[in-house]
C-alpha cells in the first residue's frame, strides 16, 4: 500500500459520502429516525439521523477498491469492515428505536470483538524505561475494551454540528501519516479512507447541519479509529506507540473524561446525556456553533500535529540519547500545545465567563462582593447549570 492509494482512497470515500449523505437523510425522515430539539442539545430544528450509513458505504466502497479485503490470507481488513457493519447496524437501530444503554453496550462489545478475532489485537506494548511487556491472554479482552472506549469517546463528542466528523477526519489523517511512517500500509490507507468518508459527510453536517450521523456514524467512526490506532500505531515496538492515539484523540478524550468525572461527582448515571461537554459550556458563554467547532478543530490539529512531530522530529537516536537542539524544539512545541490547551479550557471557559457573569450580577446588585462573585462562578461552572450569555450585551437568554 502506498501514499497514492491513501490519497485516492480519501478522494473516492469523500465523493461517495457526498453523493450518499442526502439519500440517508431522506431515509432517516422516512423511517422516523429524526433528532428532535431538546434541552441538552444545541440543534434548533428536527434533523434526520442515519448519516452514518453514508459514512459506512463510503468506507466499504473505497476499501473494496484500494484495500481489496477479499484477496489474500490476511483477515484483518475483513474483520474491521465486518465489525464496522455490525456497529453501524446497532447504531442505526438506536437512532430509530432508542435502545437501552445495556443493549447498546453489548452491541459495541460484539462489534469490537469481530476485528480482534481477526487479528487486530495488542499482544504486547513497549513502555518507556520498561521495555516490551507481553500482555498474554489479556491482550484480546483489553483490546476489545480499548476499542469500545474509543467508540464511546467519539459518541460522547457528537453533540454539535460538524464536531465529531471534523475531529475524526483530522485524527484519521494524523493516524494515516503515523501508520505510513511505521510501515503499516493497510492501516494507513484505511485511516485515509475514514478521513475522506468523514470529510464528505461533513459537507452536509457543518452548521447548520442538514443531517446528523447519529449513533450509526459516531459508533462507526469510533470503531474504525480504534482499529486504526491499534493496527497502525499501538501494535508496534515503538516506545511512543501508546502516546500517539492519546494525543491524536486528546480533545474527545479530555472532553469525555471531564464529563464522566462530573457525572460521577454529582451522582448522575454516566450514560445519561447532559450539558457538561466543552461545546455546551462554550455555547453558554456566547460562542456560536461554528466558532465553537472551529476552536475545537484548531485544538485537535495542534495536538495531532504534535503527535506527528514526535514521530518525525529527530529529538533522539535509536539508543534513546537526546539530541539537545531538537529535544529543546520539541519541548518548546509541547509548551505551546499545553499553553493552547490551558487557554481554551481555562481562559475561554472560566475567565471570560467570570467577566461576563460579574457584569451581569453587578448590574443586579452593585454591592456584590468579590467573594460572593467567586462562589457564584465556582458553583455555576461545577454544576454546569447557568444561563446563556450574550457576548455583546452580557444579557441572559
Amino acid at each position: 500500500m502506498t501514499e497514492r492509494d491513501a490519497i485516492l482512497g480519501f478522494v473516492v470515500a469523500f465523493f461517495v459520502a457526498v453523493a450518499l449523505t442526502p439519500l440517508t437523510a431522506r431515509l432517516g425522515r422516512r423511517v422516523g429516525a429524526v433528532d428532535q430539539p431538546r434541552e441538552r442539545g444545541l440543534s434548533e430544528n428536527p434533523t434526520p439521523l442515519l448519516g452514518g450509513l453514508a459514512i459506512l458505504a463510503a468506507v466499504l466502497v473505497a476499501s473494496l477498491i484500494f484495500l481489496d479485503p477479499w484477496a489474500g490470507p490476511d483477515e484483518k481488513i475483513r474483520g474491521i469492515l465486518a465489525g464496522a457493519i455490525v456497529i453501524t447496524l446497532v447504531g442505526a437501530l438506536d437512532d430509530r428505536f432508542d435502545l437501552p444503554p445495556v443493549i447498546k453496550f453489548i452491541g459495541q462489545i460484539i462489534a469490537a470483538t469481530i476485528p480482534v478475532l481477526a487479528g487486530i489485537e495488542v499482544a504486547n506494548i513497549t513502555l518507556p524505561f520498561v521495555g516490551a511487556v507481553d500482555l498474554g491472554a489479556a491482550g484480546a479482552p483489553l483490546t476489545v475494551l480499548g476499542i469500545v472506549f474509543v467508540i464511546n469517546v467519539v459518541n460522547f463528542s457528537d453533540g454539535v454540528d460538524g464536531l465529531a466528523a471534523g475531529v475524526c477526519a483530522i485524527s484519521a489523517v494524523a493516524f494515516s501519516i503515523i501508520a505510513f511512517d511505521l510501515g503499516r500500509g493497510s492501516a494507513a490507507v484505511l485511516a485515509a479512507i475514514v478521513a475522506g468518508s468523514a470529510a464528505g459527510f461533513l459537507v452536509f453536517n457543518f452548521h447548520p447541519a442538514k443531517v446528523f450521523m447519529g449513533d450509526a456514524g459516531s459508533n462507526l467512526l469510533g470503531l474504525l479509529l480504534g482499529c486504526v490506532a491499534v493496527e497502525g500505531a499501538v501494535k508496534t515496538q515503538v516506545v511512543l506507540a501508546l502516546v500517539f492515539p492519546l494525543l491524536v484523540l486528546a480533545v474527545p478524550f479530555l472532553d469525555t473524561t471531564f464529563v464522566v468525572l462530573k457525572r460521577l461527582k454529582y451522582g448522575r448515571p454516566v450514560y445519561v446525556a447532559d450539558q457538561s461537554h466543552f461545546h455546551h459550556r462554550m455555547n453558554r458563554i456566547g460562542f456560536s456553533q461554528r466558532k465553537t467547532v472551529l476552536y475545537l478543530y484548531a485544538w485537535t490539529i495542534l495536538i495531532a500535529g504534535f503527535a506527528v512531530a514526535l514521530r518525525f522530529v529527530p529529538y533522539s537516536n535509536h539508543s534513546g540519547e537526546l539530541h539537545i537542539g531538537w529535544a529543546l524544539v520539541m519541548f518548546a512545541a509541547g509548551l505551546v500545545v499545553l499553553a493552547a490547551s490551558v487557554y481554551l479550557i481555562y481562559v475561554l471557559e472560566i475567565l471570560k465567563f467570570r467577566r461576563l457573569r460579574e457584569r451581569r450580577l453587578r448590574g443586579v446588585d452593585p454591592q456584590l462582593s468579590e467573594d460572593e462573585l467567586a462562589r457564584d462562578v465556582v458553583t455555576k461552572l461545577e454544576t454546569g447549570q447557568f444561563e446563556v450569555v450574550d457576548l455583546d450585551q452580557g444579557d441572559s437568554s
